[in-house]
């Protein structure tokens, strides 16, 4: 089953057993930050992909230069690992590692959660790639991809136990907008896919393909 269906078989399962109400609050506020997310302000494809530096879950920093520096990044940008959609992309993309390194890639994953939460998230998923904490969303920002929750949302991760606060380590109820970005050696960004529908992610053959494209004839 690829990633598309994957992500559409837990939608279905979750709108049949959720808290009533739930799925219609969840579309109305997914239409209102499509309608007022600005995803052309965001980094996107033919950009210099901004430099960041991260501590992975063994607390080592982990910059992009240095990593462009032994050839393409793929970063993705998730909202943490309480958040079975991204758990569901996370193993898609961690199943082409081995097709990405053969490519001459690395992948790194970016969520703003402490770095307990990234650890455990690598362990339940088997990630071997590096999973990055950022605090406070500060690369996330520089990329053009925060927003804030409304309160409705706030109140409704609450009543799941999955209150950001404790999760992020600070009070801002901030997430990224889920977005994965195919960067080549020389920093430019080669594919961008920025979903304001946190439902949906880049399926993984067109990381394949966009890598595919970066290497010499």
């Amino acid at each position: 089953m690829g990633l598309r269906e994957q992500l559409d078989s837990f939608r279905a399962e979750f709108a049949r057993t959720a808290p009533l109400g739930r799925v219609a609050l969840y579309e109305a506020r997914i239409d209102e930050l499509r309608a007022g997310f600005g995803v052309e302000k965001a980094v996107g494809t033919g950009d210099q992909a901004p430099d960041f530096s991260l501590r992975d879950v063994r607390g080592n920093p982990v910059s992009l230069s240095g990593l462009l520096q032994r050839g393409p990044v793929v970063v993705t940008f998730y909202r943490g690992g309480w958040c079975p959609y991204c758990n569901i992309q996370l193993r898609a993309y961690q199943a082409i590692v081995p097709e990405m390194a053969a490519r001459g890639a690395r992948l790194v994953a970016i969520s703003p959660q402490l770095s307990d939460g990234s650890l455990n998230t690598a362990q339940t998923n088997a990630l071997t790639f590096d999973v990055l904490s950022d605090a406070g969303n500060s690369v996330a920002r520089r990329f053009g991809l925060v927003y804030a929750l409304p309160e409705d949302l706030r109140d409704a991760l609450r009543s799941n136990n999955k209150a950001l606060p404790a999760i992020n380590g600070d009070a801002s109820w901030e997430l990224p907008v889920p977005a994965t970005y195919v960067i080549a050696p020389d920093g430019r960004i080669t594919l961008a896919s920025i979903e304001v529908d946190y439902r949906k992610r880049l399926e993984p053959d067109a990381i394949l393909a966009a890598l595919t494209s970066l290497r010499p004839l």
